[in-house]
């Protein structure tokens, strides 16, 4: 069974797909590898923030991108939060955002994203 990728909220994966012409390629690559290998890619893909909280590494000529994202059960995979990088260490803002998110998320057994709740998520690829 391949995973799934989903998406916290619509705005968020709008986000996403708003990046730039390289990052959103490189994200669309990465999201390929972990639809058919899962999260633990590694280094330089992805890297463990702390128990449960995954960042996967955008790199492009127009800069670089961290997007956050934690795993459930039924190997899906949520993406919870992303924004460009302006300095070498990661805003603790931002992985605030990203823990609270992912608490919600995991806290939550019902908890569906706004596509599977619209009945619009067929649950295959990442879009």
């Amino acid at each position: 069974m391949r995973w799934q990728i989903k998406y916290y909220n619509q705005r968020l994966e709008e986000e996403i797909l708003k990046l730039p012409a390289g990052l959103l390629a490189r994200y669309l690559r990465l999201s390929d590898l972990l639809i058919e290998f899962g999260s633990n890619l590694g280094l330089p893909h992805t890297k463990k923030i702390e128990t449960g909280l995954f960042e996967l590494r955008l790199k492009g000529k127009e800069g670089i991108a961290r997007v956050f994202f934690c795993t459930k059960i039924g190997k899906r995979i949520i993406m919870l939060h992303s924004f460009i990088k302006k300095s070498q260490k990661t805003p603790k803002k931002e992985i605030e955002i990203a823990r609270r998110r992912k608490k919600e998320v995991l806290e939550n057994e019902s908890f569906r994203t706004e596509r599977e709740s619209a009945g619009k998520w067929k649950g295959q690829g990442c879009l």
